[in-house]
């Protein structure tokens, strides 16, 4: 049962948001990534309001004037809640996609277990960026709900309110409604027009076709574990979405391969080619029924002789 800290001045209005949050028991102590937006202020004020011990990190990635001024914002909150408050710097160099590169920059200042403020709209844009970038199950089943995220239930207009009704200053990211981020036109573009269209508020019922997909997706993953993707008869002979899972599974290092290299494996399997390129230089090939992974170095002669 989450408690309200007796203390807290917003005690009522943060009691009436925790039952739908998924923070740990009081007592807890944890970090919360605060980039200063409502988001993760709310998340900053909830988490202390349900009895945690909360540090507050805020990143500084230096990649506009007055982003200083901004920690200094987080680190008045942090304060004036009670929590803890770290800043961490880093250095995002030059080049392509600076969005992503950013975000990697920020991750790996943060440690693994940290909490993020995602919420219900965020998982809803989620959704449609993985749809518009042909996704696969695991892809429309958005994020996964887990203790770091624990206010992916609540809607961003909450997290506004409670940050508001707390007289909490918040800073706004100009990159936030730059066009030429994907997940912008998503949420000033797309949503609308798709909710205009549909005449209701879609953000519940992609997060609801999330949670549906988000199952499904798991029951086939257990299914596959029973399947050797080295077997190449089984995986010839196996339903199709569960060859392609298995196939999944063994290539994946860091990131996924797309279903284009996992249907160039099942072609192998199928005896409809000699090998198939999987990425960095890595090559499977079939022999004596069974599927080897060869590396950039090897000499797929030396292991299939």
């Amino acid at each position: 049962m989450l408690l309200v800290n007796a203390a807290h001045p917003l005690r009522a209005d943060a009691a009436a948001l925790l039952p739908r949050c998924t923070f740990p028991a009081p007592g807890t102590s944890v970090t919360c990534a605060v980039s200063g937006g409502a988001d993760s202020t709310a998340l900053l004020l909830l988490a202390v309001a349900a009895g945690l011990i909360v540090t507050a990190v805020h990143v500084d990635h230096g990649l506009r004037p007055g982003s200083a001024a901004e920690a200094d914002i987080v680190a008045a909150n942090a304060a004036t809640l009670g929590a803890a408050f770290r800043r961490e710097t880093v250095h995002v160099g030059d080049g392509p996609n600076l969005e992503a590169r950013a975000r990697t920059a920020r991750y790996a200042a943060l440690p693994p277990d940290v909490m993020t403020g995602h919420t219900a709209d965020d998982q809803a844009e989620t959704v449609l960026i993985n749809l518009l970038r042909g996704a696969a199950a695991g892809g429309l089943a958005g994020m996964r709900p887990s203790p770091r995220r624990p206010l992916l239930a609540l809607r961003r207009s909450e997290t506004e309110g409670l940050c508001a009704a707390a007289g909490l200053p918040t800073v706004t990211d100009p990159s936030n409604t730059d066009p030429r981020h994907l997940r912008n036109r998503v949420r000033h573009e797309l949503l609308p027009q798709l909710a205009a269209l549909a005449g209701r508020d879609l953000v519940p019922v992609l997060a609801r076709q999330a949670d549906v997909l988000r199952a499904d997706d798991d029951l086939l993953d257990d299914l596959a574990t029973a399947l050797d993707p080295t077997d190449a008869k089984a995986l010839a002979a196996a339903p199709l979405p569960l060859a392609r899972r298995a196939v999944r599974r063994w290539l994946t290092t860091t990131h996924p391969p797309d279903l284009a290299t996992v249907e160039r494996v099942l072609a192998v399997a199928r005896g409809e080619a000699l090998a198939a390129d999987v990425g960095a230089g890595r090559q499977v090939r079939r022999s004596r029924q069974r599927l080897a992974l060869f590396g950039p170095a090897e000499d797929p002669t030396d292991r299939l002789a």
